[in-house]
């Protein structure tokens, strides 16, 4: 096993446990990222070459971006210290001939929304067709109703969820707001609308996979459209 293979399954590894403890507990510890990242320090100076420090160098530029989108709560810490532990032990690693930059695993991570988006509205539409009134007593416009179907769902008992209604003169409304990942509290109350609290991680571990295998999605697509 060469260095770069040695450097992809501790990447494999290290994203596929955090993303399996973030499902089960949603916290993981700062010592896990510490682990890792001391990894990643150990291998760049047993392998060093100066010819590598550019490119390490450019992976890192995702730093200062993890921790600015970490900061306004768009994700948890825990994904901003993946990214950055990723950049350090991986940098800008591919399998494929195709384009990839530091923001590549962020921005296929990105594009992964749309899994949760598409199972929202068919777990929504087959509750339709099986007759039940999922927006029974809300007093709402058609389009809110439609983009609440596209990000949440009616749950029973909600778990690792927001709440995505609220009640204004005695009648319910979709409250369509974004949650600080890092100081929001989850819903406990049954019968909710809700947003999934999604482990981001695990959408950050298949943006990596598909910079391996394929690299950066957007790139492909707006190559492909300029070359049609």
């Amino acid at each position: 096993m060469d260095v770069f293979q040695l450097r992809v399954v501790i990447a494999l590894v290290m994203l596929t446990v955090s993303s399996g403890l973030d499902i089960w507990k949603r916290e993981i510890h700062d010592y896990y990222w510490m682990v890792f990242g001391a990894i990643a320090v150990i291998i760049s100076v047993i392998t060093f070459d100066q010819s590598n420090i550019a490119i390490l160098l450019y992976s890192l530029i995702i730093v200062p971006i993890s921790l600015v989108l970490w900061r306004f709560g768009l994700f948890g810490g825990a994904d901003a210290f993946a990214l950055i532990v990723l950049a350090g032990l991986c940098p800008l690693a591919t399998l494929s001939d195709r384009t990839i930059t530091p923001f590549t695993t962020l921005s296929n991570a990105a594009v992964l929304i749309v899994v949760p988006i598409c199972w929202n509205l068919a777990r929504n539409g087959f509750s339709i067709l099986r007759g039940r009134k999922i927006f029974d007593g809300f007093d709402d416009s058609r389009a809110r109703k439609i983009f609440a179907a596209m990000i949440g769902h009616q749950s029973k008992n909600p778990k690792f969820s927001f709440s995505i209604e609220h009640i204004i003169n005695g009648k319910k409304r979709f409250r369509i707001q974004i949650h600080n990942a890092e100081t929001a509290e989850f819903c406990t109350t049954p019968n909710t609308w809700v947003t999934q609290g999604i482990p981001y991680l695990l959408l950050i571990t298949g943006g990596f996979c598909i910079q391996l295998l394929y690299g950066d999605i957007i790139f492909g697509v707006i190559s492909g459209a300029i070359r049609a």
